[in-house]
């Protein structure tokens, strides 16, 4: 009998990503350089943006811990829509499902995303946040299954792990043995750098998708469950 479980259920710790679906780390710079190299200089019109983005962010994060709805509203969205990800070619989907089969067909894990942003038919980025309470880092194994639901696997994927305090990008390509890898944590609530970092990381990965690019790139940010 086939057995469903939700992906937030199942998978709660990197050992348990790493058996069910064979993950291994890669710590080698050459594996992951797209968070750190070539990445283009934000104008100072743009960094002004950002900064309304912070101080608005840092404004309601001074009345306590935010939730999910709320992390999307001040922090997501915007830096979403200064990354170009709410123009042409991309588009928007809200809440898409993710089902994933294991053990010829034995068990089958269910997600669901809160924004996918498509160009044309391919995933270029699922984005999840979740509250300001929970850490970073609690999000990675999930952020890894969510990654192994790309429809093309022969190509990485990127993906932004965020709680709104953090913000961690990751990297995960299928070919033979899944493989990881992780950047450094980027922290927007303690200095604007940080923030000016993930929107240059975040327009890279825009500058790579084109409709006559040989080469697919997805980002998948997740914050903790």
């Amino acid at each position: 009998m086939t057995q469903t479980a939700a992906i937030t259920e199942a998978i709660t710790t990197l050992e348990d990503a790493e058996n069910r679906f064979g993950f291994v780390r890669v710590e080698n710079e050459l594996f992951f350089p797209e968070w750190y190299e070539g990445l283009s200089e934000i104008t100072e019109a743009e960094k002004a943006s950002v900064d309304v983005v912070r101080r608005r962010y840092l404004y309601h994060r001074a009345g306590g811990d935010l939730l999910e709805g709320t992390v999307i509203l001040l922090l997501v969205s915007p830096i979403l829509a200064l990354s170009g990800f709410y123009d042409p070619p991309f588009r928007i989907k809200a809440e898409s499902s993710v089902e994933l089969v294991l053990d010829d067909g034995e068990e089958i894990l269910r997600g669901r995303i809160d924004v996918l942003v498509l160009q044309d038919q391919l995933w270029v980025m699922v984005l999840e946040s979740k509250k300001t309470t929970l850490s970073v880092w609690s999000a990675v194994p999930q952020a890894l299954v969510y990654m192994m639901a790309n429809p093309n696997p022969s190509k990485p994927v990127f993906g932004m792990v965020t709680n709104g305090d953090d913000i961690l990008f990751v990297k995960v390509t299928q070919t033979n043995t899944p493989q990881y890898d992780l950047s450094k944590v980027f922290a927007p609530f303690a200095s604007a750098r940080e923030l000016y970092a993930v929107l240059q990381i975040l327009k890279r990965i825009g500058q790579l998708i084109s409709p006559t690019s040989y080469r697919i790139w997805q980002l998948l940010a997740i914050s903790s469950n």
